[in-house]
């Protein structure tokens, strides 16, 4: 059975840290692949203006490419309204059926994913690879709500190890903004679409 995992996100844009943590996953559970799913419409995300689905996933396309293990997947810009994990997932069960999935998050996400809709069918369709930062989630805290959701859904949750790494996507959309740099932050080839198509002026 080939070991999937699924690193998802608005990324908007994708920047190193992303492609940081999809590495570690991989080096650190073994995993065959990681499929990188830029979502569609994120019921979290009505704050802002999200940049296009289109514009977002040719970002990830343009950072994952070189890396034979690294995918790009428009599941879900490609579905019209909300995106679901649950249903995401459900999807892709029905894709690849001799795929084994782990879901890819971090620890500021576990603390959240029992307010998402159908947690229960999250945790039944893919192992969960929790990105252990120090910065974000306390380590004694992090600990507990990991048991609350194994004793809850049967949960099966791995801890990776991961460096904290200082960068974030709302930082970079500010940096553009003000006319600064955002060079390895960001692959290169990301940094050039940007500049290109002019993103991130105006916008938080």
């Amino acid at each position: 059975m080939k070991k999937t995992g699924i690193l998802g996100g608005t990324f908007d844009p994708i920047h190193t840290g992303h492609l940081i943590l999809a590495e570690t996953a991989y080096d650190a559970a073994g995993l065959d692949e990681v499929l990188l799913i830029p979502t569609g419409c994120s019921y979290f995300k009505e704050d802002r203006n999200v940049t296009p689905p289109g514009e977002r996933f040719e970002m990830t396309r343009l950072a994952a490419a070189g890396c034979d293990h690294f995918e790009v997947t428009d599941i879900e810009t490609k579905r019209p309204g909300n995106s679901y994990t649950a249903e995401t997932l459900q999807e892709l069960h029905r894709l690849r059926p001799e795929d084994e999935f782990y879901y890819i998050i971090g620890a500021d996400t576990l603390v959240m994913m029992s307010m998402w809709k159908d947690p229960g069918r999250i945790f039944d369709q893919a192992h969960i690879l929790v990105a252990a930062r120090s910065d974000e989630v306390a380590a004694a805290g992090l600990d507990e709500e990991i048991k609350k959701l194994e004793d809850t859904y049967r949960a099966r949750i791995t801890k990776l190890p991961v460096r904290n790494i200082e960068i974030s996507s709302t930082d970079i959309r500010r940096r553009v903004r003000e006319g600064r740099s955002i060079h390895f932050l960001v692959p290169d080839s990301v940094e050039r679409y940007i500049r290109e198509h002019g993103l991130y002026h105006g916008v938080d």
